[in-house]
């Protein structure tokens, strides 16, 4: 496949508490990269992650993903949409209730965007160990383009310590073709 011609750099959330969940996190960000119209350009670390919210489900994997994308915001959301789709993720019936894939637009550049689809940056970001933590493995001094602070400064200042957020032992391989 043709390298991508990025223009845009994106982090985006990627979590599952249904099924394998981290072959399901595995699976949708290799199908992110397989696209054609984006580019990995960085992967956290992955961790178990205690359900914010709606409490009554099981713990999560999580990770964030640094790409690099010819995409505008809405085709990128179109894209991830299609990808949950295709790992089997129905409409939500709980709100931030199981599923088997999330793929979430957390930062786009430094834009800050507000339709009734989508919000950049994503609007409960700076409230989440689960989505701040793997942000700042990848760089923990970008910054939130509305509140003016690192991801590190977001993460430390969380008073939530419901929040659990374990590194897995094993993480994956990178180099023995589970990544991409």
């Amino acid at each position: 496949m043709a390298a991508v011609t990025t223009n845009h750099t994106v982090f985006i959330s990627v979590g599952s508490n249904l099924g394998d969940k981290l072959d399901n996190c595995l699976k949708g960000i290799a199908a992110l990269a397989e696209s054609g119209r984006t580019a990995l350009m960085d992967v956290s670390r992955f961790y178990r992650t205690s359900p914010v919210d709606y409490t009554d489900q099981d713990w999560f994997v999580n990770a964030a993903v640094k790409i690099g994308t010819i995409l505008n915001p809405l085709d990128l959301l179109d894209e991830l949409v299609a990808i949950q789709q295709s790992m089997g993720r129905k409409a939500d019936t709980i709100r931030f209730g199981p599923r088997v894939l999330d793929l979430d637009i957390l930062l786009y550049d430094d834009r800050v965007i507000r339709t009734p689809r989508l919000e950049i940056p994503h609007p409960r970001m700076h409230k989440r160990a689960f989505v701040l933590q793997p942000i700042c493995d990848i760089d923990p001094t970008i910054i939130h383009p509305v509140l003016g602070q690192t991801a590190s400064d977001l993460l430390s200042r969380l008073a939530d310590d419901d929040q659990r957020v374990i590194a897995l032992e094993n993480q994956p391989n990178r180099l023995q073709g589970r990544m991409p």
